[in-house]
């Protein structure tokens, strides 16, 4: 069984690979499910500054590789039978964690030009970001979350700039690989 782990800045297009990857028959983990769950248990609404604030509040709790810590039973019960597609995975510390639990994971990094990302995310349907509100987010992330060290040593990449038909075709052909 593989496990995949997503990594790229928002707006890349790791929903659009999780889904070819779940067509192709993998389990997803969406780690953001982990941020979204803790916001709404805390009666917290949905939004930009509430989700930074909770990232990096659960960093705080559990350290840098904390999504991959609590997803961590989701994972090796999924992955006993299945594939599995992690979506999201955000940390260097979070890929520690993973790569020293499982020796069946590989990093896909999706790669997209920043102007085309920020262009994506203000005409994204469910939670959208203004130009600003990206480039907050790109910073916190690299700065605060370590998320460019998982996008640097991936062991695959796909280029995200031109159609959503190139897009998924490159995925297909990633997963035939893979």
């Amino acid at each position: 069984m593989n496990i995949i782990a997503i990594v790229s800045m928002c707006g890349s297009g790791k929903s659009v690979a999780s889904e070819i990857f779940k067509s192709s028959g993998y389990e997803v983990v969406y780690f953001g499910e982990v941020n979204l769950n803790k916001l709404k248990e805390e009666g917290l609404e949905i939004n930009p500054i509430n989700e930074k604030m909770m990232r990096e509040k659960l960093r705080k709790i559990y350290g840098m590789g904390a999504f991959a810590k609590l997803l961590l039973p989701k994972i090796e019960k999924l992955n006993k039978e299945n594939n599995v597609v992690l979506d999201g995975l955000y940390s260097y510390e979070e890929l520690k964690i993973l790569k020293d639990k499982f020796n069946n994971i590989k990093v896909v990094s999706i790669v997209c030009d920043k102007d085309i990302r920020y262009e994506r995310l203000s005409k994204r349907k469910i939670r959208p970001l203004t130009k600003s509100e990206a480039i907050s987010r790109d910073i916190s992330e690299v700065e605060n979350i370590n998320k460019a060290i998982p996008i640097a040593l991936a062991d695959y990449y796909i280029l995200n700039n031109s159609s959503i038909e190139d897009y998924k075709n490159n995925l297909k052909e990633l997963v035939i690989k893979l």
